[in-house]
């Protein structure tokens, strides 16, 4: 049996699929990306994959026994529906069932975050900062806010295929309502999205978090200084919950909030607060693999 790694990145607008010779040795060997074309319908999109597969196996000169596939939105275990993917069209589709037909091969599957966690934990920065660590969670704050959880080199979905999605957990009462219909969700309040519109409530004016970050640094704008409050506060509320419950050994911080600085003084000083123990030890830090680490994870998937 062939010891490569095959994983299916699926985003809203690309599909990028990659080849790794080994789990020891996971080099590159092909990478490609297509269009998604989501705008086609779920049966285009199901036969874009196939097209990317096919596009890999003709480099490689071989088909996978197996294929790892990182999806926005989750595999609802009871039903075998895809859910909560921002990409509507693959929405309460038998996804999985229904792309194994049209291959003929055997995929593993699991959210975008999870994927990020996987890929950070096997290859990415894990193994530098913790060469031991068992429990990984890795979190995604961009323009929403997800999370993955990583166990001993293995991706946990969970009973209802929600493992790690702590966006939607309950943070404060002033994030108002969610797509998802709870309120006051953790991605209403410290995603990017969230913090954009918080400066856009105090002021009446709609800025970029590329621009407020910068004038609450320099503290000429009042309103910036308390959108930069806002977040370390309730970043260190809401991880907080999660080093409680899972007690992390590495804690990574991905997307575009990730790259705030303050984040990784402040905002650990923050969750210190709360953590129930004297001191906060586990290590919170940036990711290595940056674009890449979806498509990667989703390849350790067949592990």
């Amino acid at each position: 049996m062939s010891e490569k790694l095959w994983g299916i990145d699926l985003g809203g607008t690309k599909i990028e699929g990659i080849v790794l010779k080994s789990k020891d040795d996971p080099q590159v060997l092909v990478r490609e990306r297509i269009d998604t074309e989501s705008d086609g319908g779920y049966e285009h999109v199901l036969n874009r994959i196939k097209m990317l597969i096919d596009q890999l196996s003709e480099k490689i000169g071989e088909r996978p026994n197996i294929i790892g596939m990182g999806t926005p939105g989750a595999i609802d275990p009871p039903t075998g529906l895809l859910k909560n993917s921002n990409s509507q069209s693959i929405n309460k589709k038998p996804f999985k069932k229904d792309l194994e037909a049209l291959i003929g091969i055997p995929t593993v599957m699991a959210n975008d975050a999870n994927c990020f966690a996987l890929a950070e934990a096997q290859m990415g920065i894990v193994p530098e900062v913790d060469p031991d660590a068992k429990v990984v969670f890795g979190v995604i704050m961009g323009t929403g806010c997800g999370g993955g959880v990583v166990v001993n080199g293995q991706v946990i979905n969970g009973k209802h295929g929600i493992g790690g999605e702590w966006g939607h957990n309950f943070l404060d009462a002033s994030g108002g309502p969610c797509y998802c219909g709870k309120s006051g969700c953790t991605e209403k309040i410290i995603s990017g999205t969230g913090l954009e519109n918080y400066y856009e409530e105090i002021t009446g004016t709609r800025k970029r978090l590329k621009e407020i970050i910068p004038a609450a640094r320099t503290g000429e704008d009042p309103n910036a200084v308390k959108t930069m409050d806002r977040l370390m506060h309730f970043f260190g509320l809401g991880i907080s919950t999660i080093i409680n419950t899972l007690d992390p050994d590495v804690i990574i911080l991905g997307g575009g909030v990730g790259n705030i600085e303050e984040l990784y003084t402040r905002g650990v000083a923050e969750a210190e607060k709360h953590v129930f123990n004297p001191r906060l030890e586990t290590k919170i830090v940036r990711p290595k693999l940056g674009d890449s680490a979806g498509v990667f994870g989703a390849a350790f998937l067949t592990i």
